[in-house]
């Protein structure tokens, strides 16, 4: 083996595994979350088919909200490694200002998380009370709106336990989320069958206590995560809650960067639930079929948003140190990671469909099974995009650049992606396979764009910080 060639590889496999120490707590943690919204929905399938259709709606609604609140408080992690990092390598007075940076920006995320959860929760109740004139049925209106009623309040918790998240995964600590996100998972499916059965004396609830056992769960995760971050002796001295004292300057800076962050996941989930809509258009075959595949991509999806998270925390290091070539790497190295879990999973998708799909589809038709494998092909293809676009939104968030991702995904996702899903499904009659078609060209657009982007602003912010030096 050429000695080139050799220590390039030692070096992409000691980038690697750098990566992997942050990147894997938080993909499992990731996972681990799926299977938590996973035990509500069979946890409803159990109680009947309106119960379900009411849940689902109820959880739709709750995390898409949800999911934009979550988005606000992403870039904290980000402002967290970068401060950190300068406060590992000064001493003194500067060391002290760096290290009250930090807990500044950890009030500032807990006082916009708290605005957040308040205002996402009332504008949940109120999308509650207007199901019925959004041609939903009565009484699935009805029952949802009881959820959601339940939900509501553990949005506030849910967004508490994100911004000490981001605080954790800042400061390069996240080993305690897997192990909380975990044990979450048993004692929602334990909560779960308690307050919907009504046992140890309390009342049967039904749905409703499926809403109240996850905004129970939310808060004792949240307790679970600050305790934990009270007993570790590197994160305690950062982790002030007097917010108070948060400093509007810094929330404003906090909202700035959030807001585009919050509006591109609020986009996706908008770009893939109108997909949904098509796909439904063309039978229940084909919107089952969907509805499995879309699960599937969604499920490994996760990788992709634990190396994301993990690459941009350790760009924002990286630049803060201003080691500009190292984060160059860790693009190539995220992308290298990603390609590889992608790989092994397509030769999963492309040799044994059947097996994979038979979880989703087992008491389907035939004619959604068969959709599905032909669906599956494309997935195989369309993943790599799709977990390069977001390491691509990841990046540029390392680069305090939201802004740019939220327009990239803009033309991507809808400029792009959802024109071309609707001319191959339609015009040119491929219809599922068309939908997802045009969800791969929207992926490669947008995947592109961004990986673009990010080389093209790190040249760009290199040639300046080398052009300062030298003058």
């Amino acid at each position: 083996m050429p000695t080139t060639l050799r220590a390039t590889l030692g070096t992409l496999v000691r980038d690697s595994r750098a990566l992997a120490t942050l990147a894997v707590p938080l993909i499992l943690t990731q996972l681990a979350q799926v299977a938590l919204t996973t035990t509500d929905t069979v946890m409803m399938g159990f109680l009947g088919t309106k119960e379900l259709a009411a849940g689902g709606l109820a959880i739709v609604i709750f995390n898409q909200v949800r999911t934009m609140g979550v988005g606000l408080v992403t870039s904290v992690g980000n402002q967290i490694a970068a401060a950190g990092a300068l406060a590992e390598q000064v001493r003194g007075g500067e060391e002290e200002r760096s290290r009250e940076e930090v807990r500044g920006i950890v009030r500032a995320s807990m006082a916009l998380a708290t605005l957040a959860g308040i205002a996402g929760a009332v504008l949940m109740i109120l999308i509650g009370q207007a199901l019925p004139w959004l041609g939903q049925d009565a009484e699935v209106a009805d029952r949802a709106q009881s959820v959601l009623f339940a939900l509501a309040p553990g949005l506030l918790p849910c967004l508490w336990f994100q911004a000490i998240r981001q605080f954790t995964v800042g400061m390069r600590r996240p080993q305690a989320l897997l192990r909380i996100t975990i044990a979450s998972i048993a004692v929602n499916a334990g909560l779960n069958w308690v307050l919907i059965h009504g046992t140890w004396g309390l009342p049967g609830l039904g749905l409703t206590g499926i809403g109240t056992a996850t905004s129970t769960v939310y808060l004792l995760s949240f307790l679970a995560l600050y305790l934990a971050a009270k007993k570790d002796t590197t994160l305690a001295p950062l982790l002030s809650l007097h917010l108070v004292k948060a400093d509007p300057a810094v929330v404003k800076r906090l909202l700035r960067l959030g807001i585009p962050i919050a509006a591109t996941y609020g986009s996706e989930a908008g770009f893939f639930s109108l997909t949904a809509l098509m796909a439904g258009s063309f039978g229940p075959a084909a919107l089952a079929a969907h509805t499995a595949v879309n699960q599937l991509v969604y499920i490994v999806f996760q990788v992709a948003v634990g190396l994301s998270h993990a690459a941009s925390i350790n760009v924002s290091r990286e630049l803060a140190l201003g080691r500009y070539d190292d984060a160059r790497r860790i693009k190539n190295t995220a992308l290298a990671c990603a390609g590889a879990v992608m790989t092994v999973v397509g030769v999963l998708y492309l040799t044994l469909p059947r097996l994979v799909l038979t979880p989703f589809l087992e008491s389907g038709s035939d004619e959604a099974l068969t959709i599905a494998t032909h669906l599956l092909i494309v997935t195989a293809f369309l993943q790599f995009f799709d977990c390069a676009q977001n390491i691509g939104v990841g990046l540029l968030r390392g680069l305090d650049d939201t802004r740019s991702g939220f327009r990239i995904t803009l033309i991507g996702y809808w400029a792009v992606g959802l024109p071309a899903s609707w001319l191959l499904a339609y015009a040119l009659r491929l219809e599922a396979v068309g939908i997802w078609l045009g969800l791969l060209t929207g992926l490669a657009t947008t995947a592109v764009l961004l990986l673009r982007r990010y080389s093209t602003s790190l040249t760009a912010r290199a040639d300046g910080q080398m052009t300062v030096a030298t003058a």
